[in-house]
């Protein structure tokens, strides 16, 4: 199986953390979700799944626009919820909560947002997602698009990393990663790669 995963595209405060904030894709955002439409135009898909906020699920329709297929929105692939982080910058997080700055420093898995997600049960949210790709046949082509933290995960899981790992992937904003998933082990063969937007 092949799995295309797709970051969505710019938003306006992107300097903020917005989890399940369900905020809009702003100008250059639509421009790069049709910009990744024309990118996977010749690309054969046989399924496409988005998270469930708008900023995912709206660069997914563009992306399928002239495509018989029907976009599947999941749960399972939508942003951390950051609780009361929601919306703030980093320098805020260290003013107001600098207990959940440290454990965010150093990406540990004791990390729990104030009334948000902890990152144990992010993660077990995540994981829920990979049962669905058990449906795909090996020779399927599956588009995900999503936000950088469930995909970082998602990567882990099916690179059989360990989860301490999942901060050293970067998803650029729009950016296309590639994935051959085989019986024996999966094989990253592209990583947010951003070429169709220059």
């Amino acid at each position: 199986m092949k799995l295309i995963l797709v970051r969505h595209g710019d938003t306006d405060n992107s300097e903020r953390y917005w989890g399940h904030s369900d905020i809009e894709l702003n100008a250059t955002g639509l421009g790069q979700a049709e910009r990744l439409r024309r990118r996977l135009a010749s690309q054969g898909i046989d399924a496409i799944y988005t998270s469930t906020l708008k900023r995912a699920w709206l660069t997914a329709d563009i992306i399928a626009a002239g495509r018989r297929l029907d976009v599947i929105k999941c749960a399972e692939l939508d942003e951390v919820n950051f609780g009361l982080i929601e919306g703030l910058s980093f320098t805020e997080v260290c003013r107001l909560y600098p207990g959940v700055a440290d454990l965010w420093l150093c990406w540990s898995h004791q990390l729990e947002f104030p009334e948000g997600e902890s990152f144990i049960r992010f993660n077990n949210r995540v994981v829920k997602f990979l049962k669905r790709l058990e449906r795909h046949a090996a020779e399927e082509t599956v588009l995900i698009v999503g936000h950088g933290g469930p995909l970082r995960l998602l990567l882990c899981h099916l690179l059989a990393l360990e989860l301490e790992h999942w901060q050293k992937f970067r998803f650029a904003l729009a950016s296309i990663s590639m994935i051959e998933v085989h019986p024996d082990g999966s094989i990253l063969s592209q990583l947010s790669d951003v070429s169709h937007l220059e």
